[in-house]
């Protein structure tokens, strides 16, 4: 067992967050964590990690327990980096203590060479010992399992020595994400880690955590991403923790069930408590039947009582509308230089951007991060200006924009004040009514904007973008943050709004379910795909089985066509190439024995009998030197031959 929670109660200003929650994880437990948003999910993590103390009962219980030398890492909405280091180095940190082995070890080396008695005797007895430790971590493989992790998740060679701070919020959350995968901890704690995160990276994350040896919990509104990782749901509903096996598919079904199951015994119990309420009350006054009343009061008070299943959380509702009708050629984008940055740190993403959208269509731009969606989503709106190329907007068109970062917002303002500023004529009362409309209620709309949840601020800007009436929404990553009924509850609006629609979402579900047309950019290009997502990735599917057929059609060839230049060789050529097989054949063999001797060697001056002795310690040390010449020398002319 990794860790356990016993009676975790969490209250704030009196009222109850958590109630009576209990829980274990075990080792290599993968679960999901859900919940609507404010319901306390990020309360418990906190809990857990030690950033908050969990409420004593008035008997003194209430604890999280977290087993001997078992270490935890957890990836928050908002993961701190340092924004000066590059990413290779922000990678090495965890490594860094074996680093300093690794070094220590070169040093050791080379004096060893010059050092002799007693100094000898213990600089071989620590170059051991580090030697062991260094192996023993997978020291060796440090390079490695960077590579991986970076590679997977989208930093390629060429960004490896970038700072930071040049790296877009999306890319920080994923180096972040990288980082701590490395780290490894024996419960990785995960905060949605697919925010920022697009298909192709997904897939290799949800394909990571399936081998990953620690136990994983994960906090996440995408319902692939939990079905694909997760085999236990921990549901927070009501202040109260409840565990369910299986993924979310199965979740789903097994509370319908449970809940359908509760209805059913709470009403039979509440028929059986009305019987005997009514008996007691017709029959303890009679002294003929008092006793009995009595016994039936027993039997009231002794009943167990089933909860009355709790009614679904209400939705917010999100009402999109427009009041001008603009022409159908809406927006007309030539040849334009898509850039990011200012001045020095300016780099351009692509250098000719066209395309058209009419009124009425709902296009998803997609693609890897940092190609430049976003920067498209801003360049259409000036937000971000360009040296060369035209947009043009048609007559009558009102834009509303959902800002994934929500940046308009103005965090010491409150939802209330927000509305107000921007429509001073509205009465209270519409505010209020139209802030109700997504969930924000009572004195919360009075809260500073900067202490609420992303999924509050979240709700706030499409209660904003609904107030405005656009004809065109531009929507940035809309279901971040979002819980899962807000996220039916977009999907549904966003199907029924019939104005205009740019996307750019990673949320599978969404785009398949909104989108009418796809636009693709990647290194520089657009492409249009007139379908929807799932057209999309047919299409991008065919193509990649195409590619692979074609490649290996290729390799087919090339393997024919060194078929045939083999068979006419001459007999010299022939035999000059059996010659040079046999050489290489042979110094194979030297370069195996010769590795099998160093490292025997190397083993044998680390034993007490040649650290005891300086004359045979000195001898061993410049016969293993010789050796290591003799090997590089071996492998330079094995390199020179087989190339």
């Amino acid at each position: 067992m990794i860790l356990s929670a016993e009676s975790v109660y969490k209250y704030y200003n009196g009222e109850a967050i958590l109630r009576d929650v209990n829980f274990t994880i075990e080792d290599k437990e993968r679960i999901g964590l859900i919940g609507v948003n404010g319901c306390g999910k990020s309360t418990l993590l906190r809990i857990i990690i030690g950033e908050e103390l969990c409420d004593k009962t008035s008997d003194g219980k209430g604890s999280i327990s977290i087993s001997n030398n078992r270490t935890f890492g957890i990836l928050k909405q908002n993961s701190g980096l340092d924004s000066e280091e590059t990413i290779i180095n922000e990678m090495r940190k965890p490594f860094k203590k074996l680093l300093e082995v690794k070094e220590r070890m070169t040093q050791l080396e080379a004096m060893m060479t010059e050092l002799s008695g007693a100094e000898l005797e213990d600089a071989g007895a620590e170059y051991s010992s580090l030697s062991s430790f260094f192996e023993a971590q997978d020291g060796y493989r440090i390079d490695v399992r960077i590579s991986t992790v970076l590679n997977g998740m989208g930093f390629p060679q060429n960004m490896l020595d970038r700072k930071v701070s040049s790296l877009s919020g999306g890319e920080k959350t994923r180096l972040a994400l990288s980082k701590l995968l490395i780290e490894s901890p024996d419960l990785l704690i995960l905060d949605e880690p697919t925010n920022h995160l697009d298909v192709k990276t997904l897939r290799w994350l949800e394909d990571y955590l399936k081998s990953y040896k620690g136990a994983i919990l994960v906090v996440s509104h995408d319902r692939y991403f939990l079905d694909k990782t997760v085999e236990k749901i921990f549901e927070i509903e009501n202040t109260r923790l409840t565990s369910y096996k299986g993924n979310y598919t199965v979740f789903v079904n097994l509370k319908k069930m449970s809940v359908a199951r509760q209805a059913k015994e709470y009403e039979l119990q509440q028929k059986e408590i009305a019987k005997l309420e009514d008996y007691i009350a017709r029959n303890k006054v009679r002294a003929s039947s008092a006793n009995m009343a009595k016994s039936r009061q027993h039997m009231l008070d002794r009943i167990e009582r089933v909860e009355k299943p709790q009614e679904d959380v209400k939705p917010p509702k999100i009402k999109l509308e427009y009041d001008i009708v603009p022409p159908k050629d809406l927006l007309n984008v030539e040849g334009c230089e898509l850039a990011v940055g200012e001045g020095a740190t300016r780099k351009i993403i692509a250098d000719d951007i066209s395309f058209r959208i009419r009124r009425g269509e709902k296009v998803a731009f997609v693609g890897p991060n940092g190609a430049g969606k976003t920067s498209i989503l801003k360049l259409i709106q000036g937000i971000i200006g360009h040296e060369k190329g035209r947009v043009s907007w048609t007559a009558n068109v009102k834009l509303a924009y959902f800002e994934q970062e929500h940046a308009y917002l103005r965090p010491q303002l409150s939802s209330f004040e927000e509305v107000q500023d921007r429509y001073p004529t509205m009465s209270e009362l519409m505010i209020r009514k139209h802030l109700a409309s997504v969930l924000i209620t009572g004195e919360d709309v009075f809260k500073p904007i900067s202490v609420l949840s992303g999924g509050e601020r979240a709700k706030l800007c499409f209660c904003l973008m609904a107030l405005k009436r656009g004809n065109v929404l531009i929507l940035d990553e809309p279901t971040n943050h979002l819980d899962l009924n807000t996220m039916e509850v977009l999907e549904e609006a966003l199907v029924e709004y019939d104005g205009t629609i740019i996307l750019v979402s990673h949320d599978r579900y969404l785009l398949s379910k909104v989108a009418d047309r796809i636009v693709e950019i990647d290194e520089g290009k657009l492409e249009s795909f007139a379908g929807g997502y799932t057209f999309y990735s047919d299409e991008k599917e065919k193509r990649r089985e195409l590619a692979e057929r074609e490649k290996l059609a290729r390799k087919e060839e090339e393997r024919k066509r060194d078929s045939e230049q083999r068979s006419y060789r001459s007999k010299e050529q022939r035999a000059q190439a059996a010659k040079k097989r046999q050489l290489i054949a042979q110094l194979e063999k030297e370069i195996e024995q010769l590795e099998g001797q160093i490292s025997r060697l190397e083993e044998l001056i680390t034993t007490e009998e040649y650290a005891n002795d300086y004359e045979k310690m000195s001898a061993g040390c410049l016969e293993l030197e010789n050796m290591k010449n003799q090997l590089d020398e071996k492998l330079t002319l094995w390199a020179s031959e087989a190339e």
